[in-house]
């Protein structure tokens, strides 16, 4: 499983909806790129998410992370973001619509779950 960095692209399961990354640490780097941590991918806006319609709600926001953080892995105690990265959006219908990763930004370095 691959480390996501700050160039990670995860998307809604719409597939054109991009997450937005914004990494909260910037000491850990894999050729100078920031990973990700523990809670990063949650919260982050969603844009260009198809899924439109009268009583459509496109993805805008990743909820909480599903699976996807190292247990063996940390940065200042949070877990690494691994490449299996998922959890909910807040797209229609609710509780049903995942993020996933996919690039994970940098294809060397590995993790473990």
């Amino acid at each position: 499983m691959k480390i996501l960095t700050e160039d990670a692209v995860l998307v809604c399961k719409h597939e054109l909806g991009k997450v937005g990354n914004q990494p909260s640490q910037d000491w850990v780097t894999i050729d100078k790129r920031r990973v990700l941590v523990e809670t990063d991918p949650e919260g982050w806006p969603i844009t260009l998410c198809p899924n439109i319609g009268f009583t459509v709600k496109p993805c805008q926001i990743t909820l909480k992370v599903d699976a996807g953080y190292s247990e063996f892995i940390r940065v200042n105690g949070k877990r690494l973001c691994l490449d299996t990265v998922t959890g909910l959006t807040d797209g229609t219908p609710p509780g049903t619509v995942k993020y996933e990763v996919r690039h994970p930004g940098q294809d060397w370095v590995s993790g473990v779950a």
